[in-house]
């Protein structure tokens, strides 16, 4: 679990921050799901040879198929998710698609059009996030709210990143779709998320941490924010604030 953890620090450090916020009794059943995204997310970047990426990420995927026969328990990131996978009863078809639909991060074509980037954050961000709350015990009511705060989420770190994927010469934005169309997109989950709020029992709350600047981003690209980033102080008040509350 410590390398798990000091992945998750080293490599997406806003995550981190998320889960030292959550109850220390929640955070073993967080930070492999985060180290295990972290890992199938850099897989494309960390090589120039697309079929070596394509490699890497096949091997997550059979590390997820063979959950159950306790296959590569040895490696410091599978085998905690391993046994996260039995304990929680994780879907592990959720995982599968999160790391196929990385697949995209490997070559240098467009999303064929706005739905195409949709089912991108749905299988990437959304997914994560309702593998994370039924890692915490979410209810099969809670899926709908947790995705769509989920896309959100991942719509918010997705525009983040555009002008880095612009520098490495790929087109992170459909031909016609400007970073304003998919801030109002994320905002229009977000609605639906808190519309539904009351379907999420309180203490799957650690697991949506990880959107506690979803907002705030996308409402400075809609405003016409090219490269989004909240003031430290009021990363950290909003962190506090949503940790204490358990809103979101």
């Amino acid at each position: 679990m410590d390398a798990c953890a000091e992945l998750v620090r080293r490599g997406d450090p806003d995550r981190f921050l998320a889960v030292m916020a959550a109850p220390a009794a929640v955070r073993a059943r967080l930070f492999p799901l985060y180290a295990v995204n972290l890992e199938v997310a850099r897989a494309p970047w960390v090589t120039q040879e697309p079929l070596i990426a394509e490699m890497r990420l096949q091997w997550w995927r059979d590390v997820v198929e063979n959950a159950a026969s306790g296959a590569a328990r040895a490696h410091e990131v599978a085998g905690p998710l391993h046994d996260l996978i039995r304990e929680a009863g994780l879907p592990v078809e959720v995982l599968d698609r999160l790391i196929a639909a990385r697949r995209w991060d490997i070559h240098r074509e467009p999303h064929d059009g706005p739905e195409a980037l949709s089912d991108y954050l749905e299988d990437t961000g959304a997914g994560l996030m309702w593998l994370a709350a039924r890692a915490l015990g979410a209810p099969d009511a809670a899926e709908a709210p947790v995705r769509d705060y989920g896309w959100a989420t991942a719509a918010a770190g997705y525009l983040r990143a555009v002008p880095v994927l612009a520098e490495r010469g790929r087109q992170p934005l459909p031909q016609g779709f400007a970073p304003q169309d998919l801030a109002q997109r994320g905002l229009q989950r977000l609605a639906e998320a808190r519309g539904s709020r009351g379907k999420v029992p309180r203490k799957v709350a650690p697991a949506l941490l990880a959107g506690w600047q979803t907002e705030g981003l996308l409402r400075q690209v809609l405003a016409g924010a090219a490269s989004p980033a909240l003031p430290e102080a009021q990363k950290r008040w909003r962190l506090l604030w949503q940790a204490f509350t358990g809103r979101w």
